[in-house]
């Protein structure tokens, strides 16, 4: 298993809470009011919600995350079917490869808390920093993923290791790929919609 469950409780209780509250503070997108209401028909989770949420970002997000994870195995010379479990040479990898998806579904979490803040309009549209209450909430998860992954009282209580500066490296590009490949989304929607009108 990629995850244990108590690194799972820490993302659901603790990393994501701050920022998916401070979302609901986001101001309206620019162009809001110059688009067609919805139909009343509609309920407030849409199709295109759950496309974007699952089929989009989800499935950008575990690739990722499964990429840092079995590039920590790979590394350590796993190969499928090695043993992982307690005391076996593998054991220590498997703790840092569990760790590299805690903390790459966070790192994933900040791209999606940035691509989540528009529907239509581009990032830049907004301002990168124009949600104070968000930026708090990422910089305080980003120090409680830190705190699970390198303090030692929570590594035992966790089930995390220290991870390298290469993993370290490898996650912290995941924010920025997972806002980039919406933000790309988005703007084929964009033009889609402006050559057809």
């Amino acid at each position: 298993m990629p995850l244990t469950v108590l690194q799972i409780l820490a993302i659901d209780l603790g990393t994501e809470t701050l920022p998916a509250l401070a979302l609901g503070r986001e101001r309206a997108e620019p162009g809001v009011m110059s688009r067609p209401p919805r139909p009343s028909s509609q309920g407030v989770i849409s199709r295109d919600m759950l496309i974007r949420s699952w089929g989009w970002l989800g499935t950008v997000s575990a690739a990722l995350v499964m990429t840092a994870f079995f590039y920590v195995l790979w590394r350590a010379g796993w190969h499928p079917g090695d043993p992982t479990g307690p005391g076996t040479p593998l054991h220590h990898a498997y703790v840092t490869a569990t760790t590299a998806t805690f903390a790459g579904i966070v790192t994933c979490q900040v791209g999606t808390a940035m691509a989540a803040r528009t529907d239509h309009a581009a990032l830049r549209e907004i301002g990168l920093f124009s949600n104070h209450l968000l930026l708090a909430g990422i910089a305080f998860e980003l120090v409680f993923t830190a705190a699970l992954v390198y303090a030692p009282p929570l590594q035992d209580l966790f089930g995390t290791a220290a991870l390298s500066l290469d993993v370290v490296a490898l996650i912290a590009t995941f924010p920025v790929l997972v806002w980039g490949t919406d933000e790309l989304r988005r703007w084929a929607r964009r033009t889609r919609r402006s050559t057809n009108a």
